[in-house]
């Protein structure tokens, strides 16, 4: 039952070293959040790992309210509701991937370039909003 699709299950996406550390339990108790990070796989992540051919590796996926809270999330953000996941490609750079993403039409609602890693979320009303963190200085889309 943790099984998404070929290369994701649900227990990448709550799988937290500060979670365990500050003993958070992460898990999923609602189905809608698992319908979210099903939309999240589905239409962004597994396509995106069928182009590369490489795993994706994810850094922050759900986050229950505390847990967002102890990371310092926002209150609203879509990592509370599966909507939402940062990663990470062994080989590429986030301005890659971000570039990749938006060049096979993934949909998105959010596309977030970081320094180290990039921030993808979906919702119902796809806002294609890309940003960037304060602290990246590198390329832009």
């Amino acid at each position: 039952m943790d099984s998404i699709s070929t290369n994701f299950s649900f227990s990448e996406f709550t799988d937290s070293e500060t979670a365990i550390k500050h003993d958070i339990d992460n898990s999923i108790k609602h189905e809608y959040v698992r319908n979210n990070i099903k939309e999240l796989v589905y239409h962004v992540l597994q396509p995106l790992r069928d182009h590369l051919g490489v795993p994706i590796n994810i850094n922050s996926g759900y986050r229950c309210l505390k847990l967002n809270e102890l990371v310092g999330g926002k209150p609203t953000s879509q990592h509370v509701v599966g909507q939402a996941c940062d990663f990470t490609v062994d080989e590429y750079e986030p301005i890659e991937i971000a570039r990749l993403i938006v060049e096979l039409k993934l949909p998105y609602d959010q596309l977030g370039v970081y320094d180290s890693f990039v921030h993808v979320s979906v919702s119902s009303r796809q806002r294609e909003q890309i940003f960037y963190d304060k602290s990246y200085k590198g390329e832009k889309l």
